[in-house]
């Protein structure tokens, strides 16, 4: 199996948004564990696929467990969880993706005592090599 068949894709739904659902992100990237999510809607669905489109992991209309900007998608098997969470440095180096699927890795996250301010970096980094 070479490198680029290893690559999953992890989507994204907001699913009480349109008649059917909106998708929100569905970004490419190395296999996970964990995903930050940034901007997640009140509810989400999301789908782990391998590259040929075989579902590897899914979770349906998962609630918002907190008002923060980011969620900790986890993948326990064949189930996805959701836990919104302000990050520490115990979740700096995990992979984060953006609205519309872009994914970087989290560098650093900080916030107020009172969370309403935070400072976060993230790295982007895109190779068309094989």
């Amino acid at each position: 199996m070479t490198m680029d068949e290893k690559l999953q894709y992890w989507s994204v739904w907001f699913p009480q948004a349109a008649s059917t659902g909106l998708l929100l992100a569905r970004g490419l990237l190395d296999p996970t564990e964990q995903l930050l999510l940034h901007a997640a809607p009140p509810v989400l669905t999301v789908e782990v696929r391998e590259k040929n489109g075989r579902q590897l992991a899914s979770g349906r209309d998962l609630p918002a467990t907190d008002d923060s900007p980011i969620c900790l998608l986890q993948r326990r098997g064949q189930t996805v969880e959701r836990e919104d969470i302000w990050p520490d440095t115990s979740h700096e180096g995990l992979p984060v993706m953006l609205p519309g699927g872009e994914v970087g890795i989290l560098q650093s996250w900080w916030h107020a005592a009172d969370k309403k301010e935070w400072r976060w970096q993230v790295e982007f980094y895109n190779s068309l090599r094989h």
